[in-house]
């Protein structure tokens, strides 16, 4: 059932309640109306859905595309500098997070075999000594340090690397471009420039790949003569981007949280065995890919409403992983909790290919970084922590922190 509230021009973007909860309006929006009329900037009348039950069936429903080439995808918030899309964008071969089945399907049952479960676990003692090495470097530099540089981004970026079989000395071509594309309001130019250069040189390295095969998951998928190179760049970019940037982001934000609730971690110091509940919660409660599209391609029923073909549909994943009619006391950070069925890896035929890698290597970051570290502590006020709120992926771009050296001692093996 809804009330009356009113219709939003342009999602509510500014963190009023806090670095870690959703903006207030929107909270108010999914109370009131989970699925909701949103006016868009350029005076597109879509909808914006915020509420956990709308959210899981609208992302279990093909209806609901993920294609960005059969309508305008129209931008929820202001983009300066970029004009508004007045066509549909091109597909982008290979890149199956934009597509529908059949195409969709045939490209991700390539990947499926490269990230099951057994193969995760096997690969978990080695993501452990690449973070014990990175924990290592960590010690060795004198306080305050930033999180981010020496420890959230280059765990994940070591571990996708070496799977895909990525040279790390690139990494920092493929960081800082992924970090231009990633800015929700940089220049339209800026944006091709840098999706250039990643593809450019992903597609150097499948065309390599294919010629002389090596032991990593682009070998794999270039040793399919059904692929194109343009469709081997593709998913390259997409394993790529998301393999570092979400899980860089989910170390860092999460070090943030527990740093602010010093009492959730003080017993998952005390009981390292809360850390696989504590995980799911944190993916939970910080859900930093944050807000998805969707297209409708037929008239649907969601909730009580009736959204028209041809609407762009917004995704508000933190809205839904905070909704109290499916989490108790929602805004509350709990390691207890048992958080499984949140929406952090989507729902349906999209839901991440790579989650059970991202867990292990949550898990192994989150476990070695408060052991080596006891104590550990911001070395700027909280709320001068710069958050990624001009990004697609929610974070910090920094974290500043001092530790104690005490109890820096290895895992033991």
């Amino acid at each position: 059932m809804t009330r009356t509230v009113p219709v939003p021009h342009g999602l509510p973007m500014e963190r009023d309640a806090g670095p870690f909860d959703p903006p207030r309006e929107i909270s108010r929006l999914r109370e009131a109306r989970p699925v909701s009329p949103l006016v868009f900037p350029d005076g597109h009348e879509g909808w914006l859905v915020t509420g956990y039950d709308a959210v899981r069936r609208l992302m279990a429903d093909t209806r609901f595309s993920s294609r960005q080439d059969i309508g305008v995808l129209h931008v929820p918030y202001e983009t300066p500098g970029m004009p508004a899309a007045t066509e549909p964008s091109p597909q982008v071969p290979g890149l199956f997070i934009a597509m529908d089945p059949p195409e969709h399907t045939r490209l991700r049952k390539r990947l499926t075999g490269a990230f099951t479960v057994r193969r995760m676990k096997q690969l978990e003692d080695h993501i452990t000594d690449i973070v014990e090495r990175q924990l290592d470097e960590l010690a060795r530099l004198t306080p305050p340090v930033d999180l981010v540089k020496e420890f959230a981004l280059p765990v994940p970026s070591l571990v996708i690397c070496e799977l895909l079989g990525v040279p790390y000395a690139d990494r920092e071509n493929f960081q800082v471009n992924s970090a231009k594309f990633l800015v929700k309001d940089q220049s339209l130019e800026e944006k091709v420039a840098a999706y250039s250069a990643l593809t450019t040189y992903l597609s150097e390295l499948v065309t390599h790949k294919r010629a002389a095969p090596d032991e990593d998951i682009l070998s794999d998928l270039a040793r399919h003569d059904d692929l194109t190179i343009e469709e081997l760049t593709g998913s390259a970019f997409l394993l790529l981007l998301a393999g570092h940037e979400t899980t860089a982001n989910m170390l860092a934000l999460g070090t943030f949280a527990l740093l602010e609730h010093p009492e959730q971690l003080a017993e998952l110091r005390a009981d390292p065995d809360l850390l696989p509940d504590a995980v799911e919660e944190l993916m939970r409660y910080l859900s930093v890919v944050d807000i998805l599209y969707r297209y409708a391609t037929e008239d649907i029923e969601l909730g009580g409403e009736t959204i028209g073909k041809g609407s762009t549909v917004v995704v508000s994943m933190l809205a839904a992983n905070h909704d109290p009619q499916r989490f108790d006391d929602p805004d509350t950070l709990d390691i207890h909790r048992k958080a499984r069925g949140h929406l952090s890896f989507g729902h349906g035929i999209h839901q991440c290919l790579g989650q059970q890698l991202a867990r292990i290597e949550m898990r192994a970051g989150f476990e070695g970084l408060l052991r080596r570290f006891p104590v550990l502590e911001l070395a700027i006020p909280a709320g001068e922590v710069k958050l990624r709120t001009d990004m697609n992926i929610y974070g910090v771009h920094e974290l500043p922190v001092t530790s104690s050296a005490e109890g820096q001692r290895r895992r033991p093996r």
